[in-house]
C-alpha cells in the first residue's frame, strides 16, 4: 500500500466531474462511463492496479524530494488508540468507539484483542465514534478491544493523493477531450507542491521521523542552533 488510498483517489477525481462519458467510442460503437460521479471509478478502465502504479509514482516523487531532509521511505505511525464501546458481532457490524476521533472515509484502523489483529479501510462515517469499513470484519471482536489508527505523517498522505489524481485524471480524463494537462490536474499539483515546500523550509514538521538534514546548511556555511556556554559540536558535513 502506498501513502494514500484508492478511496483518496476516487474522492478527489469524483468531485472534480460533471460530465463523464467517453469522446471516442469502443469497438461496439457505443460511449463507455468513464466514472460514477461522486462513488467509484470504473473498473474495467481505471483499474486498482493502475491507481496503485500512479500512487507508487507519487510515492517515489514525494521520497526524492523529501529524502534530503528526512529518512524515507516514510513508514506509518500510530496516532489515536481508543477502545471499541460494543461488541461487533451479527448484530453489529459498525465499529463504535469508547471516545470520539474526527476519523474520515479512506482512514485506516487495526482492530486487536492482542490475540488477533486485522486491518481495515474506513468506508462510511456515522459519527466520530460510530464508523463501517470497506471489507467485512471476520473476527467477532468484543467490547474493551483495542482500536488503532495508523496513518503516515501529515501532509504525505495529502501530497501523494493528489499527484497521483492529477496524472490519473490527465491520462484518462483530460485527454478525451485535448492532449493536454488539464486545469484541474495542474491546480492538484501545485496544491502537493506547495505541502512539499512548507516541509522543505520547516515550516510543516514531519513529527516522529528520522531527520537526516541540518538546520541551515549551504557549501559555504554551515551554522547551529544555540548551545549553553562554553558547548560546541563539530562543524562538519557529516
Amino acid at each position: 500500500m502506498g501513502y494514500c488510498t484508492e478511496i483518496d483517489i476516487t474522492r478527489i477525481i469524483a468531485q472534480s466531474l460533471t460530465t463523464a462519458t467517453a469522446q471516442t467510442t469502443d469497438a461496439l460503437g457505443t460511449y463507455d462511463d468513464l466514472i460514477n460521479v461522486g462513488n467509484t471509478l470504473d473498473n474495467n478502465l481505471v483499474t486498482t492496479d493502475n491507481v496503485n502504479y500512479y500512487i507508487q509514482l507519487a510515492d517515489s516523487e514525494i521520497d526524492g524530494i523529501l529524502s534530503q531532509l528526512y529518512k524515507s521511505p516514510f513508514c506509518e505511525k500510530v496516532d489515536f488508540e481508543t477502545t471499541l464501546y460494543s461488541s461487533i458481532d451479527e448484530y453489529n457490524s459498525y465499529i463504535v468507539l469508547e471516545r470520539y476521533c474526527p476519523l474520515a472515509s479512506g482512514d485506516i484502523v487495526i482492530l486487536t484483542d492482542n490475540t488477533i489483529e486485522e486491518r481495515h479501510v474506513i468506508d462510511e462515517v456515522i459519527s466520530g465514534s460510530t464508523f463501517s469499513t470497506v471489507s467485512e470484519i471476520q473476527y467477532e471482536f468484543q467490547a474493551g478491544a483495542r482500536l488503532l489508527r495508523v496513518t503516515y505523517p501529515s501532509p504525505i498522505r495529502f501530497i501523494s493523493a493528489r499527484l497521483a489524481a492529477a496524472n490519473i485524471y490527465d491520462k484518462y480524463f483530460s485527454s478525451e477531450s485535448s492532449p493536454n494537462t488539464s486545469d484541474f490536474g495542474e491546480k492538484l499539483r501545485s496544491l502537493a507542491y506547495d505541502r512539499l515546500n512548507d516541509v522543505l523550509t520547516g515550516t510543516i514538521i514531519l513529527h516522529g521521523h528520522h531527520r537526516i538534514g541540518r538546520r541551515f546548511y549551504n557549501p559555504n556555511l554551515v551554522e547551529q542552533y544555540g548551545l549553553p556556554n562554553g558547548g560546541s559540536i563539530e562543524k562538519g558535513t557529516k
